[in-house]
């Protein structure tokens, strides 16, 4: 059987468990056509993981972003990307916030929805959130010498998959060069690391300066260094998408919240990533919700776009790379899954 179509089948059985255990009971708001109920309070429930990259969801709810429009958000925690996406497009969740995976675009081709909204991170010069790394003691010193060896990724079709694929390429080796090793966490990937399973892993932030501190692993190279790439993205679910007030308001609160995170960690002087006027506060919130020290959180905060735009056209690069690789059945027309309209109108309102 294709990959493809393994993948599809697991997300048909991941979206089957996931109804089946909330059932009928949605908290999503319904379509409000007449705007009778323009500006109410809604009650919102966010499927997200506990990454330095949701930090403008962390500050939106600690800052009170979300009720000041108005919207009682709710986090429900989950331990892998591909359930929140499935989450999201059954409506068990009305938001989702996680990786862009082959499995996304597997459910979207075969006819589930949801819309990809806005940006939670991606891999941009300059910033660490993702990296390929090595034991400390290994001889590998380049991607080139990958080749032969066994790398680990979380699982087959995840963004970490795609990621080492496209290095690999870009330095003239391919997947078929090396050995994926699928290790489904990540822990799994740093304790195969620590143990010497596997030559190299695909790590991210906060899990990068974890393994620096702990003294056993090493950086290769930085996967923003070489690639721009929009690893994750804030999904809307159908339901709530169709209440286009609460889904603005949404958009509104968020992109307060990443203007600040911006503004206070990622503005550079000089090439050089200067601390904001709020930084230490991003730093606590960050450290509270990702359960890591505070010393951590400050040696790797990911790239978000300030207004948190998506960088919309890295969405086609992805589909056709997948479907190059056979991890999806067929392509998606990026309209069928991208819809920046609530963000738009939400900065529109916002001003500068």
């Amino acid at each position: 059987m294709k990959k493809a179509s393994w993948i599809s089948l697991i997300a048909v059985f991941v979206l089957a468990a996931v109804l089946a255990g909330c059932g009928n009971n949605q908290s999503s708001p319904a379509a409000n056509p007449s705007g009778a109920d323009k500006g109410k309070t809604v009650s919102i429930d966010v499927g997200m993981l506990k990454l330095t990259s949701s930090a403008p969801l962390f500050i939106a709810i600690e800052k009170g972003f979300f009720k000041e429009e108005n919207l009682d958000v709710q986090p429900k925690w989950f331990d892998a990307a591909q359930p929140i996406a499935v989450a999201t497009a059954g409506g068990s969740v009305d938001v989702g916030a996680t990786g862009i995976t082959a499995s996304l675009y597997n459910m979207v081709a075969g006819g589930q929805k949801l819309w990809i909204v806005a940006d939670k991170g991606r891999e941009q010069k300059g910033y660490s959130s993702t990296a390929l790394m090595v034991r400390k003691d290994s001889p590998i010193q380049s991607i080139e010498q990958l080749k032969g060896k066994k790398v680990g990724i979380t699982q087959t079709g995840s963004t970490y998959h795609y990621m080492i694929g496209k290095l690999l390429e870009k330095h003239g080796l391919s997947l078929k060069d090396i050995e994926l090793v699928p290790l489904n966490s990540i822990q799994g990937l740093m304790e195969a690391m620590k143990s010497s399973q596997v030559d190299a892993v695909m790590l991210n932030e906060p899990n990068i300066t974890t393994v620096l501190n702990e003294g056993y692993g090493r950086v290769v190279t930085q996967v923003g260094d070489e690639m721009d790439y929009q690893t994750s993205g804030i999904f809307f679910s159908p339901k709530f998408a169709a209440n286009k007030d609460a889904a603005v308001r949404f958009m509104k609160a968020y992109a307060k919240a990443t203007r600040y995170y911006y503004d206070a960690v990622l503005v550079k002087k000089d090439g050089k990533t200067v601390p904001g006027a709020n930084y230490d506060e991003v730093v606590k919130i960050i450290a509270k919700y990702t359960d890591q020290p505070e010393a951590n959180v400050k040696q790797g905060l990911p790239y978000i776009d300030r207004d948190g735009k998506l960088l919309a056209s890295d969405i086609q690069t992805q589909i056709d790379w997948y479907a190059k690789e056979k991890l999806i059945d067929k392509a998606v027309d990026p309209k069928q899954i991208v819809n920046t309209e609530f963000l738009d109108e939400a900065l529109k309102q916002l001003g500068n």
